[in-house]
């Protein structure tokens, strides 16, 4: 997420009442998690085990629960909660503003696309020429959909990310300032969910389909060309590349990568990243020559038993 305008140091922490270690007027230009940072970034560090992530990533300035040196070039925001304050720059610079009708005076409709009844579309979407969205979708504030794109009845573009911390009085969640950015010529199916990114983009990428029923966690990145199918669960921070065919009820783990032309068989758990034009199968996903090969000396295990037992 990039402020509005150049910032300094010293103003970002009075926002968040924080100390800082830096020059008053070192320039911050925005804020990310660590997965999208750029210099000019704020990124948001709380456990000891991440600092030197944080502190080595591309972000200049880091919000931070303990004092430690400060990498040259950069700077830090010196925080009891950094979570918290991260929430409040969020709440800041994107802060939600509720809608009193169905179609935002400030959302922006393209030549010739349809728009069917009791669909809500919130502030500041973009929506491209020749699309259809289909009755009773949902598309939340900052969305920017592409041309020639198709959203089923019952979707939902740009919900929360699913990203909590653990308090001793309960959850408490990551606020999102992210967007869902569909390109062109892109299906999406009936009630299909496709999260907001927290700072960054949840992306789909340009001639995709989605089939119905899918759920795509928050800043994951879907490329050209994919094919998914129906009850399939992708969840946050996950990079598909393009041309990879995801058939019913995959469930994919977070922060991976799945490599051009990877196919992935129905009903598979994948929690790894993938090889480039391979095809995967089981729960954990495994190549699928390999678990078909296991399943068929699985088969012979009564055989064998019997065998056995003759001699």
């Amino acid at each position: 997420m990039k402020f509005p305008q150049p910032y300094t140091l010293k103003q970002i922490a009075e926002l968040i009442d924080c100390k800082f270690v830096g020059n008053d007027n070192f320039e911050v230009l925005g804020m990310n998690e660590i997965h999208v940072v750029e210099p000019g970034d704020i990124v948001f560090v709380d456990h000891p085990k991440y600092y030197g992530k944080a502190l080595d990533s591309a972000a200049t300035i880091i919000l931070i629960n303990k004092e430690v040196d400060c990498p040259e070039g950069k700077a830090l925001l010196i925080s009891d909660d950094p979570f918290r304050d991260f929430n409040k720059l969020t709440n800041n610079f994107k802060p939600f503003v509720a809608s009193d009708c169905s179609i935002s005076a400030s959302a922006k409709i393209g030549v010739n696309t349809i728009i069917q009844p009791n669909c809500f579309i919130g502030n500041n979407v973009s929506i491209g020429d020749n699309c259809i969205i289909h009755s009773n979708v949902s598309i939340y504030d900052d969305a920017v959909i592409g041309n020639n794109v198709t959203v089923h009845s019952g979707t939902v573009l740009g919900a929360n990310a699913f990203y909590y911390k653990n308090r001793p009085d309960g959850y408490d969640r990551l606020k999102s300032g992210g967007r869902v950015v569909i390109h062109d010529y892109v299906d999406v199916g009936a009630a299909c969910t496709i999260d907001r990114g927290v700072t960054a983009d949840t992306i789909i990428g340009e001639g995709s389909k989605l089939d119905n029923q899918i759920q795509i966690g928050h800043d994951t990145i879907i490329g050209k060309k994919c094919l998914i199918a129906s009850q399939t669960g992708i969840a946050g921070c996950v990079v598909v590349e393009d041309e990879v065919v995801i058939w019913g009820q995959v469930g994919v783990k977070s922060g991976i990568t799945i490599a051009k032309g990877t196919e992935l068989y129905a009903q598979s758990g994948l929690g790894h990243s993938t090889d480039e034009g391979k095809s995967y199968f089981g729960s954990p996903a495994v190549e699928a020559r390999e678990k078909f090969k296991e399943m068929a000396y699985i088969r012979k295990i009564p055989d064998i038993i019997k065998n056995l037992k003759s001699k």
